[in-house]
């Protein structure tokens, strides 16, 4: 089971117009991996620090990827560090590893959240499984989706959070709350940016 590929598929499945930020979806697959990581406790957190644990077989190129990418010396890095390290390109490269295993395939159903390339997800065991995570509502899927601006099943609410109470992990509670953390610090960015770009088109406009 890979998080981060369900996670994707998510994302194209169920937006596929606008789709979502690339930088927002890869801050959230390098959250999900490190849940993964923990989840067979190839990592662990003392604080907001991640301790990498002992070799374990991932059964995921990408996931086996990131374990080997735990800086693995103290000081250990922090969350909030793994996600922007990690999560850069990450969602790009999600894309070409989905397309070379024949999970997406060109056609005309879905835009990718990021390009110019129309994508569609297979039919195949691994979106069925991405479903039904989905549909059954899963926290952790969900939280990571809602996260990146995709409204959880049954809601019409993109910021609508799932039940924190059915988060039990602190670990991956600590994470999740990471990523959106990190998500809003980039749309401030984003914003900042486009106040910036506006102020300086004007003053070439000004007379």
């Amino acid at each position: 089971m890979s998080t981060a590929k369900d996670l994707f598929i998510i994302t194209m499945d169920e937006r596929p117009g606008d789709g979502v930020g690339q930088g927002d979806l890869s801050l959230a697959l390098a959250g999900a991996e490190l849940i993964d990581l923990l989840a067979v406790r190839a990592a662990s957190l003392d604080g907001d620090s991640i301790v990498p644990g002992g070799p374990h077989e991932l059964h995921d190129e990408l996931v086996t990827e990131a374990a080997s990418a735990l800086i693995r010396q103290a000081p250990y890095e922090t969350v909030e560090d793994w996600l922007w390290r990690r999560g850069r390109d990450l969602s790009a490269n999600y894309q070409a590893a989905l397309e070379a295993a024949g999970q997406l395939t060109r056609g005309r159903r879905a835009l990718l959240p990021f390009g110019n390339d129309r994508l569609e997800v297979a039919e195949t065991p691994v979106r069925r499984r991405a479903l039904s995570r989905w549909e059954a509502g899963e926290p952790t899927l969900v939280a990571l989706a809602v996260a990146v601006g995709i409204a959880a099943p049954g809601s019409e609410d993109a910021g609508e959070q799932p039940n924190e109470a059915v988060l039990e992990d602190e670990a991956v509670a600590a994470v999740l709350a990471t990523v959106n953390d990190a998500v809003t610090e980039l749309a401030a960015v984003r914003h900042r940016r486009s106040i910036e770009n506006a102020a300086f088109a004007n003053v070439w406009r000004a007379p």
